[in-house]
Parts: C-alpha cells; sequence; structure tokens
C-alpha cells in the first residue's frame, strides 16, 4: 500500500445514470486522433551510471517492509518483497518500460508474438539460446506447460490467488525445437504479455505439494543475474547472491540483502551504517535534505551556531554559575542529545533523497451499498465539491514533484490506457453539488430528530470521533430564528479567509529548514508527515428553533443538510498509524470542502491491521482513502476491482475487489470487449469508454500519484525511486573509487 498509508493487497493487481454530457465526452475519448496517454508526469530518479563506472563487488542493504512469508507471488500472501525477491532471481519474459509500458525482456526472449488468429489465438515465444535454469537445465515449454496446469484454476489442490490469462489457455507445446514455445488460447486474450511473468520452474509448478510449499522459503532452482541464498526469520532479512550460470550482463553487486527495517526506524538505520536504500516519508526525506546541505558546507555542524557549540555554552553557564547538580544533570544531557544530533546529521549527509511518482495512485473511495451514497446523486455531489487539483497540491507540491491529479480509474499519465476522462463527472462546482444535494431531497435547514444530546445521522453509523467534521452538539442542522446576519457574515468570511491562508502556498524564505522541493520544513505535513489542520467548526447564536418550511437566510448554501429527520453526515474511516499521515491531512481538506456544500463527516480511526479487513473489505464506511497500483494490463487486472457485484449462491454480495459496490453492466460489456481486442489501439479506446462511465459514476475519485521517495548512498548507482520502470538488479552497484556519478558525486566509503 512510498507511503502515505494502507492500501489494498492486490498480488501485482492482482453505473447507470448517465448524463448526455458524459456520454459525449465518452465518445469524443474514443474517437480522438490524438494520442491523449501523454508523457509520464515524473520520470525515475536511480542516478544512472554506466556499468564501466561501477566497482565489481559490494553488498546493497536495501530496506522493506518485512520479510515474505512466500516466495511465491501466485499465492495469497505474497507481498511487495516476495515482487522484489521475483524479480531478481526469475525470469520475466516482459517488463515496464519508462511509461509503465510492457516491452519484452531479451535476457530471456528473442521475440513473442501472435501468429494466428483465426481459429484460435496462438503465441510463439522464442526463448534467449543462452537461457537456462541455475541448475543448468534448460528453460523450455515444460516449464511454461507446468505454471500454465498449476494457475488454470482446474485443480483446486493449487492454492492459487489468481489464475487470469492462465484460464484462457487451451494448450501449451514445443514449437520447431526446444527454444520454441507455442501457446494456444481457447479465448481470445489480448494481454497475453502479462503471463509467464515471473515464471517458475517446473520443479515448483509440477505438482500442488511443491507449489504450496516448498517455494515459501526457499527457492531452489532459479535463473535471474541473483539467487536465494537465504530467508533468516531471526535477523528479519532475505540475502541474495550472484547467480554463476547467469548468462547476461554480470551482476556488479555480489550480495544484495532485503532487511525488514520499520519506516519510523529507517532514518536511525541510514545513520547508523545498518542500510543503503530505503523508500522515506517527506519528514524523513527532509532531515536527509537539510544534513547533505550541512555536509556540503552551508550549515555547521560543530562550532559557533551548531547544535553541539550551543550545548558546551550552556554546560559552561551552569558550571560557572554554580547550578545545582540536577541542572548541571540536565545541561549535560542536553549537551549529549545534541551531539548525537550532530553525529546523525554528518551520518546522514552521505545519502541523498531520489523522488519519483510511484506507478499508483489514491482515491477517495464512496461506499455505494447503503445509506446516503447508495444514491448516485449524492456521491456526484461528492465529487463536485472537491477541489482535486488542490489536495494534489498540497501532497506533491512541498516535494518538488509534479503536482496534477489523476485523470483515469484505469491508467495513469505515459501509459498506453490513459486519458484524463474526469470530464464525464464535471470539474469542482460547489453550486452544482448543492443542486445535486438538493434534488436527491437533502436540504438545508430541515428538521433533526433527536436521540438524547447526540444527533441522529444519515450515514452508515452515527459515530462521532475526534477529529470529525461534525459541528458542536447544540448545533443540529436547523436555522435559528434572530440570529444576527451581519455577525454570521462576518464570521463566515473569517472562516474562509482563514482556509484560504491554510491552503496557500507558503514562498521560500531561502533558510536551510526546506523540504525536498524548496518548501519549509513547516510545509512538510502537507506532504506526510505533519499535524492535521484544525477543523473548521459551523457556530451558533442563541434563538428559537424555526418551523419546518422557514426560508433559509442568504449563506444558507453551506449550512448542514438534512432528510427524514437525519442530517447528511458520512463516515469517513481512516489509518491510524504514523505512515498514514499523510491520507489523515488530505481527509481533512476533503472534510472542510465538503462541509462548504453542506456535507459533515464523521471521521474515525482504525488501526492499520484493520482498516481493510473490517472496514472496507466488508463495507463498514462511508468514505475512505486508499491507493491502487497503476497497471500495463487494466483490461485483466482492474476489471475485478469495478466490476458490478453479483450476489453469490449464500446471499451474500460477491464484490471481488470492488469495495465500493458500485458498478454497471456497460463497464463489465466493455471490459470483456476489451480483454478480446488485440488491436493495441482499439483495446485502449474500449479502456478510456469504461474509464469515462466509472467517472461518471462516482464510486471513486482518483486524486494524485503517489510520491516515491527514496533515500540511497551517494556512491549507490541505478537504484532509488524507479517510477514505473521495472528494476535492473545486475546494474545496481556502489562507484569506482574516484569515478563520479550524473551529478558528479565521487566515490565514498561505505559500501559493505
Amino acid at each position: 500500500m512510498s507511503h502515505d498509508g494502507v492500501r489494498p493487497r492486490a498480488v501485482l493487481r492482482s453505473i447507470t445514470f448517465l448524463t448526455a454530457g458524459a456520454l459525449a465526452v465518452t465518445a469524443l475519448a474514443g474517437c480522438s486522433s490524438e494520442d491523449p496517454s501523454g508523457k509520464p508526469l515524473a520520470e525515475a530518479d536511480v542516478a544512472p551510471a554506466e556499468r564501466s563506472k561501477i566497482a565489481d563487488g559490494g553488498t546493497l542493504r536495501w530496506a522493506v517492509d518485512t520479510v515474505p512469508d512466500t516466495l511465491n507471488t501466485f499465492q495469497s500472501d505474497a507481498d511487495a518483497t516476495t515482487v522484489r525477491v521475483a524479480q531478481a532471481v526469475l525470469p520475466s519474459m516482459f517488463r515496464m518500460d519508462a511509461g509503465g509500458r510492457p516491452e519484452r525482456n531479451p535476457d530471456y526472449l528473442e521475440s513473442a508474438k501472435v501468429v494466428e488468429t483465426e481459429p484460435k489465438q496462438v503465441v510463439l515465444y522464442k526463448l534467449n539460446q543462452q537461457a537456462v535454469w541455475s541448475d543448468g537445465r534448460e528453460i523450455s515449454a515444460a516449464d511454461f506447460a507446468a505454471q500454465w496446469r498449476a494457475l488454470s484454476g482446474k485443480d483446486t489442490a493449487y492454492w492459487t490467488a489468481r489464475n487470469a490469462g492462465y484460464d484462457r489457455i487451451e494448450k501449451i507445446e514445443r514449437g520447431k525445437g526446444n527454444l520454441e514455445v507455442k501457446v494456444t488460447f481457447s479465448r481470445a486474450y489480448a494481454d497475453w504479455r502479462s503471463l509467464f511473468t515471473p515464471l517458475y520452474p517446473k520443479e515448483v509448478m509440477g505438482s500442488p505439494d511443491s507449489f504450496n510449499d516448498s517455494a515459501r522459503k526457499k527457492l531452489k532452482v532459479t535463473a535471474g543475474p541473483f539467487k536465494v541464498k537465504k530467508v533468516d526469520g531471526k535477523k528479519d532479512e532475505v540475502t541474495l547472491t550472484r547467480n554463476a550460470r547467469w548468462w547476461g550482463d554480470p551482476a556488479r553487486l555480489e550480495k544484495i540483502v532485503l532487511r525488514a527495517v520499520p519506516r519510523d526506524e529507517r532514518v536511525s538505520a541510514l545513520a547508523s551504517g545498518d542500510i543503503d536504500l530505503a523508500e522515506i516519508d517527506a519528514s524523513a526525506a527532509r532531515r536527509i535534505t537539510v544534513s547533505a546541505t550541512a555536509r556540503d558546507g552551508a550549515t555547521p555542524l560543530m562550532g559557533p551556531g551548531g547544535a553541539a557549540s550551543s550545548a558546551e555554552a550552556l554546560h559552561s553557564w551552569a558550571v560557572a554559575n554554580g547550578s545545582d547538580e540536577k541542572a548541571a544533570e540536565e545541561e549535560t544531557t542536553a549537551r549529549e542529545k545534541a551531539a548525537a544530533r550532530a553525529r546523525e546529521q554528518k551520518a546522514l549527509g552521505a545519502f541523498e533523497v531520489r523522488k519519483s511518482l510511484e506507478p499508483a495512485y489514491t482515491q477517495l473511495a464512496l461506499n455505494g451499498a447503503e445509506g446516503p451514497l447508495a444514491d448516485e446523486r449524492v456521491r456526484r455531489a461528492v465529487a463536485r465539491a472537491l477541489d482535486r487539483k488542490a489536495l494534489a497540491e498540497a501532497v506533491l507540491k512541498p516535494l518538488g514533484l509534479p503536482a496534477e491529479p489523476v485523470g483515469s480509474h484505469l491508467a495513469l499519465a505515459g501509459q498506453a490506457a490513459y486519458a484524463d476522462n474526469s470530464g464525464a463527472l464535471g470539474d469542482q462546482d460547489a453550486k452544482e453539488a448543492r443542486a445535486l444535494l438538493a434534488d436527491a431531497g437533502w436540504v438545508p435547514g430541515g428538521p433533526v430528530e433527536k436521540k438524547g444530546d447526540k444527533e441522529k445521522a444519515a450515514g452508515s453509523e452515527g459515530k462521532k470521533s475526534e477529529g470529525s467534521g461534525k459541528d458542536t452538539e447544540d448545533d443540529d442542522g436547523t436555522y435559528i430564528v434572530g440570529e444576527d446576519e451581519k455577525k454570521k457574515d462576518e464570521k463566515e468570511d473569517g472562516e474562509k479567509k482563514k482556509d484560504e491562508k491554510e491552503d496557500g502556498e507558503k514562498k521560500d524564505g531561502g533558510d536551510d529548514g526546506k523540504a525536498p522541493g524548496g518548501t519549509s520544513a513547516g510545509e512538510d505535513h502537507l506532504a506526510q508527515d505533519g499535524p492535521q489542520h484544525q477543523q473548521v467548526k459551523q457556530g451558533t447564536a442563541p434563538g428559537a428553533y424555526a418551523p419546518k418550511g422557514t426560508a433559509a437566510p442568504a449563506r444558507a448554501e453551506t449550512a448542514p443538510l438534512a432528510k427524514n429527520g437525519k442530517a447528511l453526515t458520512l463516515r469517513f474511516v481512516l489509518p491510524s498509524g504514523p505512515g498514514s499521515d499523510v491520507l489523515r491531512t488530505v481527509a481533512d481538506r476533503i472534510t472542510k470542502m465538503l462541509s462548504r456544500v453542506g456535507i459533515r463527516t464523521d471521521v474515525t480511526k482504525v488501526e492499520d491491521d484493520s482498516f481493510f479487513k473490517d472496514h472496507i473489505a466488508s463495507g463498514q464506511y462511508d468514505l475512505a482513502l486508499y491507493s491502487w497500483p497503476a497497471t500495463a494490463y487494466p483490461a485483466t487486472d482492474a476489471r475485478p476491482v469495478y466490476a458490478k457485484p453479483v450476489p453469490a449462491a449464500d446471499g451474500s454480495l460477491n464484490v471481488e475487489q470492488n469495495y465500493t459496490r458500485v458498478g454497471t453492466d456497460q463497464v463489465d460489456q466493455l471490459f470483456d470487449q476489451a480483454i478480446t481486442t488485440l488491436d493495441d489501439g482499439e483495446r485502449s479506446a474500449l479502456i478510456r469508454k469504461a474509464d469515462s462511465r466509472i467517472w461518471a459514476a462516482a464510486g471513486s475519485i482518483p486524486l494524485y500519484q503517489r510520491p516515491q521517495l527514496t533515500a540511497a548512498r551517494k556512491n549507490l548507482v541505478n537504484a532509488g525511486s524507479f517510477g514505473f520502470r521495472s528494476p535492473v538488479y545486475e546494474d545496481m552497484g556502489f562507484l569506482k573509487k574516484g569515478a563520479k556519478g550524473p551529478a558528479g558525486e565521487p566515490a565514498t566509503p561505505g559500501a559493505k
């Protein structure tokens, strides 16, 4: 789930009300002669260097979130570290280029193409003649066939998490020789390039027992630049070593150690020299950037004005002035802490922050199964109340990253299927949002039934929590007769100015406390780690409640709404973990935007472990923020995320991964068409049409592409924030002594 909080685990990833305007936009999106996919918003930042400049040997210590429970990416408990290991040690027929599009991997494939379409689709793979497993056996059709049988879904003894695409294969056979693999499909499959990446040896896929158990902690046979030496649960690390039988460019590194380090401990691990590469949050990025600046001489670490010298001065003053023993101890402690900070700052000066955008986006999910959001008009009103540009800027601009809102549910800028289809829903328009709410029966000033001293809310739960966007208990959403309108106007104007001040960007001050991108340290919380903004409360004045039907005052547009005796309050569920600060900051801004059209929110913070299981997957929320990874194969991978939920045999609702419970037959049909359309251009057009209809249904609102911040030792090259591009493990390494990287950084000690 670059880390702005919890996101669903999707193993490699693993709407009926349409206006005439939305349909028009859809038609235009499908017929435009220009390529709307554009370019990626940010390039990879990996300190690229020629292999000739890289030293032979060394160990890269790479921080990861977990030591994986399995090394089999096709099992349900596979995680991001499982994928990282597989990329380094197993064949991948296709990998991602800088634009998030699949490209043939020449280390394994000489060619791969569709050679027949009638009567059935046939794909012919020609393997690299040097490609062998680590035991010396050729990679062959037998490995392809074993993986197909394991993942086809026909044998339930295999505990597989996904079989998309493999279930469409009719047979696999050898071509003219051992280096040719002929795959025949029973049904046309456009995303055939997604198959056999990674490819496991037949020793793993050949039987249910080996598939289910043998590849969980060991991979005896591999075929990549590295092989798995050990998975050490006690040390919380996975060690990869060079594969002696690798036929491609030799790996520059001797070892890669993937070490589990909690995100809030990574700065300390970097400073102590325990790791060389780690994804970090914005606060950590700022500390490293400041330290690197200080190391270059801009900020003294010691001496006049430095932290250590200040502590020394305080200690000397205490001694000279005869302070008591306790005061002297306090000064000594302060001196020691300051010295420790100075040492840490000096150590962090050996690192730099490499930043890009993750191939993933954060969205606002709207649960359409029940409550007010079951009405599409209310969902559309929520969407029209949001300033997506402002939300993207709040997260990305302080980091110096492109702050453009995401325009598609199914692809990101630069990918083949991308187009900004948000016009199917419309831009921010508070007036239109209020009109949609009024049409749905939610009106300002409606009477609210009382239950004890609390309001009765219309959301999934009426519970109020700290930090919610509800009004105070004295304000039940009805208008008050006798309120001084002049004072009310002045109050609301003051609140508006306060919001504008908070939302405005601070100008660069030129000091040393800058976050990456040149913003001040005080802005850092907008990106990842700062305090939440204080909620704006709607005040009330003494007076009598107006009878039902009394006209609202002139500034009624921001008044809380009610219907049938219930206030319009939506339960906003958020994870509470330290890595989710950015989500909570974004949620705070969304709460304010919704309050301006009369929608109140009840913010509920839950433990990270229960966020998806107990709330999102089970439908116990109205609003939620979480992220989805992008995919080069949206026709396959995105379908379960947006498919129309259907009743199961036991009476429950089968939602697959569609946690918003919003879907239509039209979207399903477009996905079905796309998956059988072999022409790339026609398939992209179908994906864009599906996305337009997903936008129009307003089940989820894409907000921004996630930031990717990575701390890397300055002499480490070809590693960092990869963006879309698949890592090339054999090219990673440390610069030779005296060699200079792309930024002119000479090699420095640190490689172990």
